[in-house]
């Protein structure tokens, strides 16, 4: 048996080990959801933040030195794997997080098979104490126990995932009969790159008045997402289904499309969006154009013929095109932006001309609108009998969301940043009276192309901006780079560590001036 210091030592650890443990597994399973509980996007996300297991891997290390003979430096070792667990315990404390793990029933199946797993690591610690032969495992199963909690959460996954499709399964299959029991029920399908969920909000102010609406809430634009949206709202006076698609990988859209069955569509725009994931932009292409080959030869495609690619490669089914050029079915024009908003008129395919107004900034916002529009008046609505309805719309949160906040005015866009959105909202601050200031930590999921983008947004932020301001040096250091080649004078570009540094500065700034603040991007948890 141990003597009484180890004895001592063993039981400290294993005190440690289990707060250890729980820190970890939350940090872990928080990561592995955002990253779509999938394994190789989460491999991927590991190796890139390596760093952060310096703490892991020197308890790994540490778990297999007390094999050493001696044994004054057996105790030393074991003095050392607390400590280190110590530094696990600090490296994994709770910090600030923009969007928390979320303990839904799959979450909740992974916990409790890695504490299985823990435990039975556990159990075996404690049985080879019974012998001295063995008494030096009990120490190195203390280690990995806490080394290899990433380990413990992909291995959980692993074994809970036969539950996880059968669960899955079941509720899907019961949707798609209460989808087949409703034949009437129009369902339009709302995919791209960006622009989805505005159009897909959008499009339910102005419906919804028209006729019983349903539509996916938030960003439920995954098929549980879907399925628990039409599990738990869907009822026989719905006529409409405001479906939003979303994808990063090929095949996601036809999954969407397999459960709903969409008569109708929108395509709001084809870009760089998620390129890290799909690994071309054909692919993003044909994952996105997946919408189109699933509609009857009788559905109504909606497409945004403003967007270069799918003006490029425009989809063989046939469809409507709205946007601001000439030739768009669906034509936005005599777009004038002012204090309280934005007035526009659009042409539609009959001839006749309505005027509207919004309380949204930025022609692309006006762009998403004439989108529903096109849909609202394909589902028999009036065009006339929108304006009222248009003048309702409000800014979904996080895109080019306006708040005063006494001498400085947020123009919040932190949602998701993209190259084509980023234009349009620096372009809007451009035309903006008052001191322009830009926020942002650059752009991701971008791929092999993610600096020159971020490049490229650069040049354009010193042609609109007054102030520029930068989170993260390594993060933004693409950004940086395009800002000084356009000749922007150094002295108003800023770079801050964290996004509250980053603000403290920006109200800190003197001027006379309006201060009108654009924050262009929000990086989540998992970068």
């Amino acid at each position: 048996m141990l003597s009484p210091v180890l004895q001592l030592l063993y039981g400290a650890t294993v005190i440690a080990s289990i707060y250890c443990i729980f820190k970890s597994l939350i940090y872990n399973m928080h990561m592995f959801q955002l990253e779509g509980y999938r394994f190789s996007s989460f491999t991927g996300w590991f190796f890139k933040h390596i760093k952060h297991y310096v703490p892991e891997a020197v308890t790994l290390v540490l778990s297999f030195t007390v094999f050493v003979k001696n044994k004054k430096i057996f105790v030393l070792c074991a003095v050392l794997l607390f400590i280190s667990l110590f530094f696990v315990i600090v490296n994994n404390r709770g910090r600030d997080e923009k969007k928390p793990l979320v303990y839904t029933p799959r979450v909740k199946r992974m916990y409790v098979t890695a504490i299985i797993l823990i435990c039975a690591v556990f159990g075996a610690s404690v049985y080879f104490l019974t012998t001295d032969a063995q008494k030096y495992l009990a120490f190195m199963c203390i280690g990995l126990m806490n080394a290899l909690v990433p380990l413990w959460v992909v291995l959980a996954n692993l074994i809970n995932k036969p539950v996880e499709k059968g669960v899955n399964r079941h509720y899907t299959n019961e949707a798609k009969r209460m989808l087949a029991a409703c034949p009437d029920l129009q369902t339009i399908g709302i995919t791209g790159s960006y622009g989805k969920t505005s159009v897909k909000f959008y499009l339910y102010t102005i419906l919804r008045a028209w006729t019983d609406t349903l539509v996916t809430p938030a960003s439920f634009n995954t098929p549980m997402g879907i399925v628990k949206t039409v599990r738990g709202s869907l009822s026989a006076v719905h006529k409409i289904f405001l479906c939003e698609m979303g994808a990063k990988w090929v095949g996601d859209i036809k999954e969407l499309c397999d459960i709903v069955h969409p008569k109708h569509g929108i395509i709001t725009a084809l870009g760089e969006q998620h390129l890290e994931s799909f690994g071309s932009q054909e692919n993003i292409i044909k994952t996105k154009y997946e919408l189109a080959d699933a509609l009857p030869p009788e559905g109504r495609l909606y497409v945004n013929w403003d967007n270069d690619l799918i003006r490029q490669y425009p989809p063989k089914h046939k469809f409507i095109k709205y946007g601001t050029r000439e030739d768009c079915d669906y034509r936005a024009f005599n777009i004038v932006s002012h204090s309280k908003g934005t007035s526009f008129s659009v042409k539609a395919p009959d001839g006749t001309v309505t005027d509207f107004d919004t309380k949204l900034l930025g022609e692309h916002n006006i762009v998403n609108i004439t989108g529903a529009i096109a849909a609202a008046n394909g589902f028999g609505m009036p065009v006339e009998k929108m304006r009222l309805y248009v003048r309702r719309i409000e800014a979904v949160e996080h895109r080019m969301q306006i708040s005063e906040k006494g001498a400085v005015t947020i123009i919040d866009d932190a949602f998701n940043s993209n190259p084509a959105g980023c234009r349009a909202a620096l372009h809007t601050l451009k035309n903006m009276d008052g001191l322009r200031i830009l926020v942002t930590p650059g752009m991701v999921e971008l791929g092999a192309k993610e600096d020159e983008l971020n490049e490229d947004f650069g040049k354009t932020a010193a042609a609109c901006c007054d102030e520029i301001v930068l989170i993260g040096e390594k993060q933004t250091a693409a950004i940086a780079r395009g800002v000084k080649k356009a000749g922007f004078d150094e002295k108003h570009l800023h770079v801050f560590e964290s996004f509250k540094d980053g603000m403290n500065f920006v109200y800190g700034i003197r001027t006379e001036r309006k201060k009108l603040v654009l924050l262009e991007n929000d990086l989540p948890d998992n970068y």
